[in-house]
């Protein structure tokens, strides 16, 4: 959950967040140099005395030819490969699909049968004391922790989009279309996430609760739902 004020990402909850936030700072690493060199030939050449002479320069073409093309190659290499990451789906132990309304979400558990719910935002006069406004819901999804989950995410009627920060998670719900992506939640928690595609007038009011528990409890609250 963001703070007030935070200047940054959320705690990373998965291994694909972490693998983000890690090529976050190493871009900004990257921009940092290239700004600190510009801003350091930029005063050199306000400060030193300015001549007209042309002078052969091949081995200075040389350096800002090749070197631009490294800076791309140290940013394409880790980011090709987060994408891999992203894209592979291998042998989850829980299905999940989600479709979009306008405006709350549908869930199945395709593993189990007859475990479906729908969740809708809980309105500001019926929170509880501790509950955040316009992100608690009255059904969570609850998800085992440390297990691979295959996230299957559709539409019932106009584009929507899946998306919890924390853990890297953001896949586009389309009418006729199935999108799936995956994630594994690191440790026990409460994420929030919210539609991240505009789809009405209510598009504010349709949030994403994730919660992450220890298998035990999971199958706990399975068997109760699913029974």
């Amino acid at each position: 959950m963001a703070n007030n004020s935070q200047f940054g990402f959320q705690d990373a909850s998965s291994p694909i967040m972490e693998e983000l936030v890690e090529f976050h700072d190493h871009a900004l690493m990257v921009a940092l140099a290239i700004c600190s060199l510009v801003l350091y030939l930029l005063t050199l050449m306000l400060l030193e005395k300015l001549s007209s002479n042309t002078v052969d320069a091949q081995e200075v073409e040389l350096i800002w030819t090749i070197l631009p093309a490294i800076v791309l190659i140290l940013l394409a290499l880790p980011s090709l490969q987060i994408l891999y990451m992203m894209d592979e789906i291998d042998e989850p132990d829980l299905t999940l699909k989600a479709i979009g309304h306008q405006w709350y979400w549908t869930y199945e558990y395709t593993d189990f049968k007859d475990l479906t719910f729908d969740s809708y935002m809980i309105p500001t006069i019926e929170l509880s004391p501790g509950h955040f406004r316009l992100l608690e819901v009255d059904h969570r999804v609850i998800v085992p922790m440390e297990s691979p989950i295959r996230i299957i995410v559709t539409a019932g009627d106009v584009l929507h989009s899946w998306a919890i920060p924390t853990l890297g998670v953001k896949t586009d719900a389309i009418p006729g279309r199935l999108n799936q992506t995956s994630f594994i939640t690191t440790r026990p928690g409460i994420f929030y996430g919210q539609c991240s595609e505009i789809c009405g007038a209510n598009h504010s009011y349709m949030p994403i609760v994730v919660e992450s528990t220890p298998l035990a409890h999971f199958e706990k609250w399975s068997s109760l739902l699913s029974s």
